[in-house]
């Protein structure tokens, strides 16, 4: 397994006199513990192996769910309209029973495969979400051997028929590219919310789709020695993405919507606390349309 986090060679005199190349090193070898004890777990709901079963030879999506059926509703009726080829899967990180209990509901009513992860360890999101998706490619991914398989967040909507992994019949990865957050590192990283990949291509790979905080790599970072930097970005077709205000008056900064072509991301976790409820009954409208196109009313159940 790739260890990540820093060479020693890029620890500076400072680095060394305050121990951080041991203090970082302790911490990485704990994540992984962490996560590798974290695979071995059963779900807490649903036929783990016999989702992995109907994978094979296919186009899957897997959807990291967190406490929040509404998107989930929403979202399940989109892909299975404008992503039809796709295989949809739903595996729920949720903490509150109650939320779980709802999305399950929702993916039972809409024919659409459900898993509950095990209970997290990670209280931070991004953490708690890399644990996931690791969750994810041991135990469907690499048993159930899809053509391809990519990952969605749970609150983002396809608003218009499109096919995310027809690009992978000219590359071997394809979604929004994020760059690390240490300036001149050249390091980048997929956005784990929005991404495919070829299995066939890194199926013997010890992929990582964690973070890799002491490289300034957030989650889906984990990958970048075993796969992306053997990659040249710069020949990749990328999925093209813009921030916009969620209406007017209101700077991006402060409640920003994300398009990804033309699939709408809420950004849940950015813009102020008190704009949220507002944000979401702009989101609903906007995706009345598409729903009504995908036959599910946006009030609906």
């Amino acid at each position: 397994m790739a260890m990540g986090g820093r060479s020693f060679s890029e620890y500076s005199l400072d680095d060394w006199k305050r121990l951080r190349p041991i203090t970082e090193g302790i911490k990485t070898v704990r994540y992984h513990i962490v996560d590798s004890l974290y695979r071995r777990r059963a779900a807490r709901s649903g036929d783990l192996a016999a989702i992995a079963r109907t994978l094979r030879d296919r186009n899957v999506l897997f959807t990291i769910a967190f406490e929040d059926p509404e998107a989930i509703a929403w979202q399940a009726a989109l892909v299975r309209h404008f992503v039809p080829s796709a295989l949809h899967v739903i595996v729920d990180n949720s903490l509150d029973d109650a939320a779980a209990a709802g999305i399950e509901r929702t993916c039972r009513d809409g024919g659409v495969a459900y898993l509950r992860t095990p209970h997290n360890p990670w209280p931070a999101p991004s953490r708690s979400h890399g644990i996931a998706l690791n969750w994810v490619w041991h135990n469907l991914v690499r048993p159930g051997r899809p053509r391809a398989f990519g990952f969605l967040d749970d609150d983002l909507f396809p608003t218009a028929p499109d096919d995310p992994f027809e690009p992978l019949s000219r590359q071997d990865v394809y979604g929004f590219v994020r760059h690390g957050m240490q300036a001149g590192s050249g390091r980048w990283f997929l956005w784990a919310g929005f991404c495919t990949i070829r299995f066939d291509k890194v199926q013997s790979l010890a992929l990582d789709f964690g973070q890799d905080w002491f490289l300034g790599l957030d989650t889906g970072g984990g990958n970048w020695r075993s796969l992306y930097r053997h990659l040249d970005l710069a020949a990749l077709e990328q999925a093209p993405a813009r921030e916009v205000p969620y209406r007017d008056g209101v700077e991006t900064r402060q409640g920003p919507f994300q398009w990804i072509g033309t699939w709408l991301h809420e950004v849940g976790q950015m813009g102020q606390p008190e704009l949220m409820a507002d944000k979401r009954r702009v989101l609903s409208t906007l995706l009345a349309p598409p729903l009504e196109a995908a036959g599910r009313p946006r009030g609906g159940r």
